[in-house]
């Protein structure tokens, strides 16, 4: 049996406690030295100077030293210091980052209740939480957080609010008898919870769990060893950088052999040192030319741009590689109550019998006129100096109906002032007030409809009194079933004349006179409609878990477009029925989970993993913690906790699913333009390998000088680049379907283009080789550099779309590139300036001439990529 199915004797026996005189100090502290605190322990975090070295595996990092060694030995310094300086501000990230993930334990910690009150030696005291053992006896009353998980032994009205376990604002009636199902933790109402609040009432409980054996510390537990996992542009970076590094490393040594082989069976008298150490040096410098050296920095800038735009859809990123995973995500796992919903209870429909359409008239009915005065004056709610609504949710959404309809609650209440009450209890589900209204002495009642209903002996009619007969009170019953059935909440008013001067009791709610009744449930988000069909359309699925009730939810679901014909829903215990290979059969249907435990959060987001599906979970509440970890991006609510913040690498400041849904679209966009960076770099190194390549096969002179592959490595790899980080969404980007999390970089076509624009400008750059040759060796380098600089350069516009012309992409939209481009042309123009020449090897037979070929074989190259890009799109339409 589960704690919450013993009877209180049951309890008291188990935990060898006593109600009236709790525990002695002795025996409580012989607990204390058996159990431990009542705290969350500490875990061994990993030093930050081994973190800091951790980063330094990363296969992309190894690649940037070595480009860095390449630089020294180049003799170019400040290249590699610039190099060394994007590694180390990358590391500080991550070390950050890893940091900040370990804060949500802490701030886990900071939670608990500093002190408790409770009974010892047969006297109240207060003691330090910390110090709680199971056995002890608290006390609590209104305001009190809950130090301990415990079983009620006496509950006074209690009230409390346990959305930091469950994710729902909506306060929990609590009851002492034994529950005898099977229970999430939201439905275990003779339960108490570490950390929740007391929001009205008091009420006494016998410890049954404490520190890590208590509900948050379980949590705790799960947040440390839920998995942290790395984004797809990690896993692929990673993976990418492994092949290039041999890939280089091959093309360099197979160079290098095939130099030594012909100086050593040359027939020529050179210094074969000399010889050697120089093709050595070439080797080297391919290698700077095919590392991309910029790749690490671009990425990180690139992803910092889209965290910008995020935040402008009220998204803000708290780990950065997780712009780009939102682009990936193929499923939404979102919480409902102020995700989907507005979080605030309104009410939707009212019934007055014989009123078609309440307070619609110029003229109301007494009926109509004396429910508004009962929404407003039997009611405890209200709302303060700084606007904040103080009270039930119901309550307040009463308060607001008032509102709509001009009747100021303050008003009211200053004008008929409460005389007496009757105040809402668990058992009488119900609540009385005594005002006088219009000369009468009235009691004011509310409640829930099943109750009120048995209470009620007549019914207020088109201004008069008639009795309650069997037909209309089964009319009232399937009215209330109908709203139920709608997973709406129902209210049932009521009221009864009271003579002057006599003290209500509760025997006076008795003999009412119905009124009508009020349905209200949390309304889906406007916006929310749309976004669901947006998501759906970009092949992202949208799942609600909520810790509502699940015909609400099912209600809610169906209503947005969340679930469609053949869907199901399921509650955390059906869920926990299903074997790991049930579920993965039904996974895909299941569009709703309802009643669920954080266990079951982790359980589901595992499940979507397993398919290779990228899922991200919403979460606000302690609860969500381990999930929001598990998830492949977590998103936190801006109006949640700080466990689940720390816990989650984006935050949304509006708890909006519509800006989840814009946050996909920023996320692809994001991801769409470092492919074109990527696509963009190796496209033109691409280029300068294929011209070296067959350079050395034809026996011709090497093409480019070392410092001239470095310049060229300066002038195009980083501007250009970045600006294309800059562009503006594809117009397919929300209508294609997520990218397979097993997908490579270069697929989507971008490996085509990279090779063909590739191509075209190596067939540009060996043709101007081959063209200055036939003058002489340095005019055959200075027209190869030319072209290739210059081809590289203006790639940048071809660059910008995959399906796209420059021109159909708008030629100005992108200032960026615009920009990038004429730097380029100006930092090339630098080097044909007079003091620049011998720097950079370029004859002063190189004129106009021979300016405007390289700039027309450079320019052709440009105006083939978009041709073919047209061929290629056209073919697939």
């Amino acid at each position: 049996m589960k704690t919450y199915q013993y009877t209180k004797q049951e309890v008291l026996n188990e935990w060898k406690a006593d109600e009236k005189n709790g525990l002695t100090e002795a025996e409580a502290k012989k607990r204390l030295e058996q159990e431990g605190y009542n705290e969350i322990a500490d875990r061994e975090s990993v030093p930050t100077w081994k973190l800091f070295l951790e980063t330094f595996k990363d296969a992309m990092v190894i690649v940037l030293l070595v480009a860095a060694i390449v630089q020294i030995l180049l003799g170019e310094m400040i290249e590699s210091i610039i190099i060394f300086i994007v590694i180390l501000l990358n590391s500080v990230i991550s070390v950050v980052q890893t940091k900040k993930a370990e804060s949500s334990l802490e701030a886990l910690r900071d939670m608990s209740a500093p002190e408790a009150k409770v009974i010892r030696d047969g006297t109240s005291a207060v003691v330090m939480a910390r110090e709680l053992v199971p056995g002890d006896i608290v006390t609590l009353e209104a305001g009190d957080y809950i130090p301990a998980d415990g079983r009620l032994l006496e509950a006074e009205s209690l009230k409390v609010n346990e959305g930091m376990l469950t994710g729902e604002s909506n306060a929990v009636e609590k009851i002492t008898e034994p529950l005898e199902e099977e229970m999430s933790i939201g439905d275990q109402v003779n339960m108490v919870f570490s950390s929740s609040l007391v929001v009205n009432g008091r009420a006494s409980f016998v410890v049954t769990g404490t520190g890590e054996k208590a509900e948050i510390g379980k949590i705790a537990e799960m947040i440390e060893t839920a998995e942290a996992k790395q984004t797809p542009l990690q896993r692929k970076l990673d993976n990418f950088s492994k092949k290039l590094g041999f890939a280089i490393l091959a093309i360099c040594i197979l160079i290098f052999a095939i130099q030594v082989g012909r100086i050593w069976f040359s027939d020529a008298d050179v210094d074969m040192t000399t010889a050697v150490l120089e093709a050595l040096m070439f080797s080297v410098a391919i290698a700077v030319a095919a590392i991309p050296e910029a790749l690490q920095s671009i990425v990180t800038i690139v992803l910092s741009v889209g965290t910008n735009k995020m935040a402008k859809q009220h998204a803000i990123i708290r780990r950065l590689p997780a712009v780009e995973t939102l682009g990936s995500t193929s499923v939404i796992c979102t919480d409902k109550t102020g995700t989907l919903t507005k979080n605030e209870m309104t009410v939707t429909q009212a019934y007055l019998p014989l009123i078609e359409s309440p307070w619609q008239d110029k003229q109301w009915s007494q009926a109509e006129q004396l429910l508004l005065f009962s929404a407003a004056l039997c009611n405890d709610s209200y709302i303060n100096e700084e606007s904040n609504e103080i009270g039930d949710p119901t309550e307040i959404a009463l308060i607001r109906l008032g509102e709509k309809y001009n009747q100021s609650y303050q008003t009211l209440r200053e004008r008929y002032p409460r005389e007496a009450e009757l105040p809402f209890d668990s058992d009488r589900k119900m609540m009385s007030t005594v005002h006088t209204i219009e000369g009468k002495r009235l009691m004011l009642v509310k409640g829930g409809p099943d109750v009120m209903l048995e209470r009620t002996d007549s019914v207020l009619e088109n201004g008069t009194v008639t009795a309650m007969t069997a037909e209309r009170q089964q009319q009232l019953i399937q009215q209330n079933e109908a709203y139920s059935n709608q997973a709406l909440r129902v209210l049932a008013f009521a009221y009864k004349e009271i003579p002057k001067g006599k003290e209500i009791s509760l025997a006076d709610e008795q003999g009412l006179t119905f009124l009508g009744f009020t349905a209200m449930i949390d309304p889906p988000r406007d916006a929310v409609y749309g976004a669901i069909e947006e998501a759906k359309k970009a092949g992202v699925k949208p799942v609600m878990i909520t810790g509502d009730h699940k015909t609400t939810a099912e209600a809610i679901g169906r209503d947005i477009g969340l679930m469609r014909e053949g869907d199901m829903a399921l509650t955390g215990k059906e869920l926990d029925q299903l074997s790991e290979q049930e579920l993965d059969q039904k996974l895909e249907y299941i569009s709703v989970y309802a009643r669920v435990s954080p266990e079951n959060k982790i359980r589901i987001v595992k499940a979507w993993q397993r398919k290779n599906q990228i899922t991200a979970m919403t979460g606000d509440g302690v609860n969500d913690a381990p999930a929001l970890k598990q998830a492949d991006i977590g998103i936190g609510m801006g109006s949640g906790t700080d466990v689940a913040k720390d816990a989650a690498a984006m935050v949304l400041t509006d708890d909006n699913f519509v800006s989840i849904v814009k946050a996909v679209s920023v996320g692809r966009t994001v991801f769409d333009n470092i492919k074109k960076s990527i696509a963009y770099l190796f496209a033109g190194n691409l280029g300068a390998i294929i011209a070296i390549v067959f350079a050395v096969l034809m026996n011709w002179a090497n093409p480019f000088t070392a410092l001239q592959l470095l310049f060229i490595n300066l002038v195009n790899d980083s501007l250009p680049a970045i600006a294309l980080g800059m562009e503006k969404s594809e117009p397919n980007v929300m209508k294609r379907k997520p990218r397979k999390i097993d997908e490579g970089i270069f697929a989507g076509g971008t490996l085509q283009s990279v090779i063909l624009r590739g191509v075209l400008i190596a067939a540009a750059v060996i043709t101007a080789h081959y063209i200055g040759l036939q003058h002489s060796d340095e005019m055959g380098v200075a027209m190869a550099f030319s072209v290739l600089i210059l081809s590289r350069t203006l790639q940048t516009f071809p660059a910008r779309s995959n399906v796209q012309t420059a021109i159909g992409a708008g030629f100005f939209q992108n200032k960026y590139v615009l920009g990038a481009v004429i730097v380029g042309f100006l930092l090339y123009a630098l080097t044909m300036m007079p003091f620049a020449r011998g720097v950079f090897q370029i004859p002063d037979t190189f004129g106009w001439a021979e300016g405007l070929l390289a700039f027309g074989l450079a320019l052709g190259s440009m105006v083939l990529m978009e041709v073919f890009k047209l061929i290629r799109v056209k073919s697939k339409s």
